[in-house]
């Protein structure tokens, strides 16, 4: 027989004594938390790491504390925001480096010292393509998994005999990258992912190994994926204007049409994942939104865009507050999108 780890036995509550079964987060007769001494562990390695600039591994702590205790109570929600700070904290720690230059006395300061100003510019461009470099890697993953390609030609295969293998390629790699940006999304707060895995005529998708902290953790990895696909659409407009060829220009508006459906606020879409974190005013304002966007485009597609938000808007839900920052993402993400499909005119 397989070790069980230790988390999941049963056990008896520290406090009263009582009996748990394995899945317990609380006890059913005191209320105490049945892994209140790993959690006080876990906190304390969390803020250690914290102290020690080691946000990556302050991160993984958090999440790790946040599996341990049961949703809608208030240690829950603050653990969840120190993950958000935690992200956020690494994050400027990447941008600190770039904007600073090298420790004094360190190989790359003694290296770059003499080149004054232009010292300083090579370790920023250092910093930009180790970033790069990482963002590569992280494009590659689902190219070493066997379901990610068989699935991938699958999905080639079929839009091969729709509209030829040229077009076929240009949207499998838009709709890879698509979900590559929610794997960065997840990576980047911690959070362990499948790779991206096709379904021939409909799409593809990445499975979630653990639930975002907070709604807006899970608007920004929902949200994520038609940024990166939007930036697909961005290159093949600049192969276009260097080339002058129309296939360009074709695949640049397929691409913000797909990107457009992806934000309606339904199912699975990214768009419902958008609308999880605004309050129903917000709702109501991205309702208004839409419809003034479609007035100015025209595409018809969002006319079921604005069907479903208004629909998203009147169903019951918890009080939110205000998250302006999720809003104006998910406006300007939209705006991008429904903007490309204006192309097809030319």
């Amino acid at each position: 027989m397989a070790n069980v780890p230790s988390l999941e036995r049963s056990r008896a509550c520290v406090s009263c004594g009582t009996e748990l079964a394995a899945s317990l987060l609380v006890c059913p007769a005191c209320g105490a938390l049945v892994h209140r001494d790993r959690l006080t562990s876990l906190a304390r390695d969390a803020a250690s790491a914290t102290a020690a600039g080691d946000h990556g591994r302050a991160l993984g702590l958090w999440r790790e504390t946040l599996s341990l205790l049961p949703e809608g109570t208030k240690q829950h929600a603050s653990v969840a925001e120190q993950i958000g700070v935690a992200a956020a904290a690494g994050d400027a720690a990447v941008a600190a480096e770039v904007r600073k230059g090298p420790p004094p006395g360190s190989f790359w300061g003694k290296l770059l010292a003499p080149l004054g100003t232009a010292g300083l510019l090579i370790w920023k461009l250092k910093i930009v393509l180790i970033a790069l470099l990482t963002k590569g890697k992280l494009l590659l993953i689902g190219l070493t998994k066997i379901g990610t390609l068989v699935s991938m030609l699958a999905s080639f295969g079929l839009y091969w005999t729709i509209w030829g293998w040229r077009y076929a390629a240009g949207i499998v790699v838009s709709i890879y990258i698509h979900e590559i940006g929610h794997v960065a999304a997840m990576r980047r707060r911690g959070m362990a992912a499948s790779a991206p895995l096709f379904i021939p005529g409909v799409g593809a998708f990445v499975r979630l190994h653990e639930h975002p902290s907070s709604p807006r953790e899970d608007a920004e990895i929902g949200l994520a994926g038609p940024v990166w696909g939007l930036g697909t659409a961005a290159a093949a407009l600049v192969v276009y204007l260097s080339v002058r060829s129309p296939f360009w220009l074709a695949l640049a508006h397929t691409i913000g049409w797909i990107t457009l459906f992806n934000l309606t606020p339904v199912w699975q879409l990214d768009g419902s994942r958008g609308f999880h974190a605004l309050s129903r005013m917000q709702r109501w304002l991205m309702t208004a939104l839409i419809a003034v966007v479609w007035l100015a485009t025209r595409e018809g597609l969002l006319v079921l865009l604005a069907l479903a938000a208004g629909w998203r808007a009147f169903e019951k839900q918890p009080e939110r507050r205000h998250d302006w920052t999720i809003f104006v993402y998910f406006a300007v993400v939209l705006a991008v999108a429904a903007s490309l499909t204006l192309l097809r005119s030319r």
